[in-house]
């Protein structure tokens, strides 16, 4: 075992601060990843205070952070995927009982031993998971994924968690060419839905309630913006859509945007509202329409997101910020307040 310097929190209430972390001494099929980027999800800043105890109950002191890019530093003896040098990327899981039927199906990310990157439990040390704001990270070389070399890596950062979050339900209901997409809300998740759906051929839709966010949606890959507050706008577009993509997490009314879907059409929910929202009968069965669910990819489909994006050249819109700020970001996250995700520089870490 050996200690790292990480920002923790040491209870709901309290900011997070510098403190050591113990880490584990690699496993023969281990690599330890120096961390440069890490992406804050709002996913962090939830487990941070404690708002997911219902399923997800946070053990303190607890450090945050599933979107992590950094360089491998060692290998353990029996690692064939990488080397000392290599670029490596961390995302929501790092461990997995890979015997299982559903890792064995490549689903990774649906089993029930699926260990999280923060606050699951260790095996090894019986310890706690400790996140990415952190200077080190070690985990098994199969949660481990190969980064593109030409990509900036403080944007390719978000991709661990909100990349594949969207590229995942993009990939699995075959968006592509031909096809009409539409993606609901303008944020961490949907700036990156729209980069991808773009990249896959589709003729790109932005629904969003601010006028003031349809010049960017356009620069982001939009062909169209429809303000869904807009009765006559959303009208325009009935029985239209061959997919949809909800990543809005306020309360809203699904059923208007069922009522988009064309004849098969599949409109699915990304964002999680805390409350439960009604969905009428008829607008799925009027159509043959689907309401589904997804959250983040295997490990076989996010690398081939990570690839994906390294030939089409897209990465997420950050704003990078030390480490020390981090209390500030999670304040401005609240409020909406970032284009489009924050990145933290964890050289900033050194100086601690």
């Amino acid at each position: 075992m050996f200690k790292a310097k990480a920002y923790s929190a040491a209870s709901a209430t309290s900011p997070l601060t510098c403190t050591v972390i113990p880490r584990r001494e690699l496993t023969d099929l281990d690599v330890q990843i120096e961390i440069l980027f890490c992406g804050i999800c709002h996913s962090d800043l939830h487990f941070a205070r404690s708002e997911w105890s219902e399923f997800m109950p946070t053990v303190y002191p607890c450090v945050p952070g599933h979107e992590i890019v950094g360089r491998i530093v060692k290998v353990g003896p029996k690692v064939t995927k990488f080397k000392v040098g290599d670029l490596a990327g961390v995302g929501c899981m790092v461990d997995a009982d890979l015997s299982c039927p559903l890792c064995q199906a490549g689903n990774e990310q649906f089993s029930p031993t699926q260990v999280g990157t923060y606050g699951a439990t260790d095996k090894h040390l019986n310890l706690p998971t400790y996140g990415g704001y952190s200077e080190a990270i070690v985990v098994n070389e199969h949660f481990a994924l190969h980064i593109p070399s030409n990509l900036n890596l403080a944007g390719v950062a978000p991709l661990l968690c909100a990349g594949i979050t969207t590229y995942s339900p993009l990939h699995h209901w075959k968006v592509g060419p031909g096809q009409k997409v539409g993606i609901v809300g303008l944020g961490g998740l949907g700036h990156m839905a729209v980069k991808f759906a773009r990249a896959l051929g589709a003729h790109v839709v932005v629904f969003t309630t601010s006028p003031d966010k349809k010049d960017d949606a356009l620069r982001l890959g939009a062909h169209e913006v429809v303000l869904s507050r807009s009765t006559g706008e959303m009208a325009k577009q009935a029985g239209t859509f061959n997919f949809i993509l909800d990543a809005v997490s306020a309360s809203h009314d699904v059923n208007s945007y069922l009522h988009l879907l064309a004849p098969d059409g599949n409109l699915t929910l990304v964002g999680a509202p805390a409350k439960p929202f009604p969905v009428t009968s008829f607008s799925l069965l009027l159509g043959r329409k689907s309401l589904s669910g997804s959250v983040i990819g295997s490990i076989r489909e996010t690398q081939e997101m990570l690839d994906f994006c390294g030939k089409h050249n897209i990465t997420a819109d950050v704003e990078v910020i030390p480490i020390q700020k981090v209390n500030e970001a999670y304040e401005r996250l609240l409020k909406g307040d970032v284009k489009y995700r924050f990145s933290i520089d964890m050289a900033s870490l050194k100086s601690e």
